[in-house]
């Protein structure tokens, strides 16, 4: 267990240590589940990915038992974000609650693991460490799949950019990133400042895709998130939805 004291990352998510990585995407994930969990849950938005009842176990410590167990790689841990704004901008009435949160990260390490890493488990020892029945989990690894048109696929700098907006946006507060006193890489310090306009003013201007990254310049590369904006914005924009849908 770490202490709540302050801590400053490697300017590169390769070299952090993964139970760090493993705090800041559960904090990003845990604000996003409070947030949507406040949304009513609408019969056509269910999905093969809702539990009956929330699990009792913490999206951290569901996290945590999956590093322990599977050895997953960080690069993976990451990829669960960028899959999150893809199937949010591919299927717009899912969200990421405590109903679905822990399936779909089993899911999202299940399908990335054997996707594109060398080592990695069977469906049984996944669906044993996720706490599903295995034939559960291969109708979940379809579905999922199907959820992100095949799209594995994620360039090592759209992952670094996840890293530092979980760093910035962390609410704890108690981390920090190396060098960015003086001078972090040119890109990270870039993706940075080009995610400091206000949230509720993109939302306002246009309907957003979702995404936990910040908005960037348009991009080439297949699967790559360029144009979606922010958490923040996500949530921005759910708010105003549900206000609309209020009577006057």
């Amino acid at each position: 267990m770490h202490s709540s004291t302050r801590v400053t990352l490697p300017a590169a998510f390769e070299v952090a240590e993964i139970d760090y990585l493993a705090l800041l995407i559960a904090n990003m994930l845990e604000r996003l589940i409070a947030h949507n969990d406040k949304i009513p849950l609408l019969p056509e938005s269910l999905t093969r990915f809702h539990s009956r009842t929330v699990p009792n176990i913490s999206v951290l410590d569901y996290l945590r038992r999956i590093i322990k167990w599977t050895k997953v790689e960080k690069s993976c841990l990451l990829l669960t974000l960028h899959y999150v704004d893809q199937i949010c901008a591919r299927i717009p009435l899912f969200t990421l609650s405590s109903l679905t949160c822990h399936r779909f990260i089993i899911s999202s390490i299940t399908v990335c693991s054997k996707g594109l890493c060398d080592s990695f488990c069977t469906n049984a020892l996944y669906a044993r460490v996720g706490g599903i029945p295995v034939t559960e989990l291969n109708v979940l690894e379809r579905e999922f799949l199907r959820a992100i048109d095949w799209r594995l696929m994620c360039t090592r700098e759209v992952l670094q950019e996840y890293y530092i907006n979980l760093i910035r946006t962390d609410s704890s507060g108690r981390f920090g990133l190396e060098g960015a006193e003086s001078e972090v890489e040119d890109s990270d310090m870039e993706s940075v400042s080009s995610r400091s306009a206000s949230p509720m003013d993109v939302q306002v201007r246009h309907r957003p895709s979702f995404s936990l990254l910040g908005t960037r310049e348009p991009s080439s590369v297949p699967g790559d998130t360029a144009t979606l904006p922010t958490i923040e914005q996500n949530m921005a924009f759910a708010a105003l939805q549900h206000s609309l849908k209020k009577p006057p």
